[in-house]
């Protein structure tokens, strides 16, 4: 389907939903973060409860975390070709108003901050989604070979490859854990101005280095790009070309996965050296973490399309479409729960019990989303950031 054809892309449902799962996970897996506040339980815990927890934090952080993340950037990516090619086939360039819809996402971004002390992911998404704008009007071929320079982690090559020819080569110092520090102590404090400007101040720097030094920023950028080409071959709408695609990716997505954990693990978790764990180890990690995402989308769609397992995974639609809303609302309602500022539970939460939490965030949330929907089109927020996005335009 040519982009000349195209009057306007209708609103595929599977990404709303897909959208929602990934919002979801990212509740699931701030939850039994705590919300970045390492704080939990110090007491003795019955062995079954040491047992669950144990079972519950591998689990997590082996199936969703950073997963949630990347499925999110994709479909951010997926949104802004969508809204480029409408514009464009209305003879307007949506380039300019994408970099000032960037702009107000960093309001969106601080507002998160405020409450999350880990930094916020959308100010990440508002500064590396500037590379949308330059490649939209790349062919395919163009934009793929991007995307898997991006994906491939040069950064990380670059120091690990370094190291090899130069044994004193060392990594530079972002000094992300000294940030963090300051900022878990003004979660500590309990002082809510305290807690707000840290957060939205020390907290977005560290956030940023951190992506830095942890391989995220340039990998968004390759998920934005991919998600960019999702969108404009149409490869999430339901026809037999596009099953097969998501047959054969899942099949090359659980091979690598395969073939790159091990790895991870060795270079990675077991690493006897920190500039081989922040560089190659780094990078693998990426790579694995990739790779299983690419298993659940793929699965994802396999599974919605061609299961009766639809009809419960349509209910992630109006999560999804509340995306932004309830991806703020959950960082206003961990920190209430979680942290000093509010009711303090982090210390008597172990991972069961938060993953539990997490669950009821979600829940409560879903819920809200199903009456909002009934009375008005839009989120709250993504009214707000739609209509602010338009401001000027007759």
């Amino acid at each position: 389907m040519s982009e000349t054809a195209l009057k306007k892309i209708p609103r595929v449902d599977i990404v709303d939903a897909l959208r929602g799962f990934a919002v979801m996970a990212i509740v699931i897996i701030h939850s039994v973060e705590h919300f970045i506040y390492p704080i939990y339980p110090d007491t003795l815990q019955p062995d079954w409860l040491v047992a669950l927890d144990s079972v519950v934090f591998n689990v997590v952080f082996s199936l969703i975390a950073g997963k949630g993340y990347s499925i999110f950037a994709l479909l951010f990516g997926f949104t802004f070709y969508v809204q480029f090619i409408n514009q464009k086939n209305k003879g307007a360039d949506f380039s300019w108003r994408f970099i000032w819809r960037l702009m107000l996402l960093t309001v969106f971004a601080t507002l998160n901050a405020a409450f999350f002390p880990g930094g916020d992911v959308l100010l990440l998404f508002a500064i590396t989604g500037l590379s949308l704008v330059f490649v939209r009007n790349l062919s395919n071929k163009a934009v793929f070979i991007i995307a898997v320079i991006c994906l491939l982690q040069p950064i990380e090559l670059f120091h690990f490859i370094s190291s090899r020819f130069n044994h004193a080569y060392t990594l530079p110092d972002l000094s992300v854990g000294r940030l963090y520090l300051i900022v878990q102590e003004a979660v500590k404090s309990g002082n809510l101005s305290t807690f707000f400007i840290e957060n939205i101040t020390t907290g977005q720097k560290a956030s940023l280095l951190w992506a830095i030094n942890g391989g995220r920023f340039v990998q968004t950028i390759g998920l934005f790009l991919l998600g960019f080409l999702l969108s404009r071959n149409s490869l999430f709408v339901n026809t037999k070309e596009n099953t097969r695609f998501w047959i054969k990716t899942l099949v090359i997505a659980s091979l690598l996965f395969g073939i790159l954990y091990p790895l991870r693990v060795e270079w990675y978790d077991n690493a006897t050296s920190g500039i081989i764990k922040n560089s190659i180890g780094t990078a693998l990690d990426m790579w694995q973490k990739l790779s299983f995402t690419f298993v659940i989308v793929s699965s994802f769609v396999i599974v919605y399309y061609h299961s009766t397992a639809r009809i419960w995974m349509e209910k992630l639609r109006v999560y999804g479409r509340m995306s932004l809303t309830n991806y703020v609302s959950q960082s206003i309602i961990g920190a209430f729960i979680f942290f000093p500022i509010g009711l303090n539970l982090a210390p008597h939460l172990g991972y069961t019990a938060s993953f539990i939490v997490g669950i009821v965030i979600f829940v409560l949330q879903l819920n809200f989303s199903k009456l909002w929907f009934k009375y008005y089109k839009q989120g709250p927020l993504e009214r707000i950031w739609h209509k602010t996005t338009w401001i000027g335009k007759k």
